[in-house]
């Protein structure tokens, strides 16, 4: 597993925040389970398009390491894995959505990249 070479120097709590659902991936996971609820690993990559599954599997990871989303697996056979928002998941999607509708005043109207589960902010243009 890749190991930086400097550990993270985190300073204050936006920062820390801004590490648990920044980047490109954290945020969208978050979104599509805050809408779906809970999905397979299949669902979910089907619902985010234009993701790598190594891409989805390490974010994943980070997801769950930092108490963000919980992994359910079921002793079945075939094997079943699903996602869900853990409590401070959940609580995470009011600050998206303010976040949202902040970057809705300014950001250029290009609907045809735009996710239909973002749809949902209803941010004010």
């Amino acid at each position: 597993m890749y190991k930086p070479k400097l550990e993270k120097d985190i300073r204050c709590p936006l920062e820390y925040g801004l590490e648990i659902f920044g980047g490109k991936w954290k945020s969208r996971v978050i979104c599509v389970l805050a809408e779906k609820k809970t999905l397979r690993y299949s669902e979910l990559r089907k619902e985010l398009a234009n993701v790598t599954d190594a891409v989805l599997a390490a974010t994943l990871k980070e997801l769950i390491a930092d108490k963000i989303i919980e992994r359910q697996s079921y002793d079945e056979i075939p094997p079943r894995v699903e996602y869900r928002l853990t409590e401070k998941g959940k609580s995470v999607v009011p600050i998206l959505q303010s976040i949202c509708k902040w970057s809705g005043v300014f950001y250029n109207d290009d609907n045809e990249h735009i996710l239909t589960q973002c749809q949902k902010c209803n941010y004010i243009r």
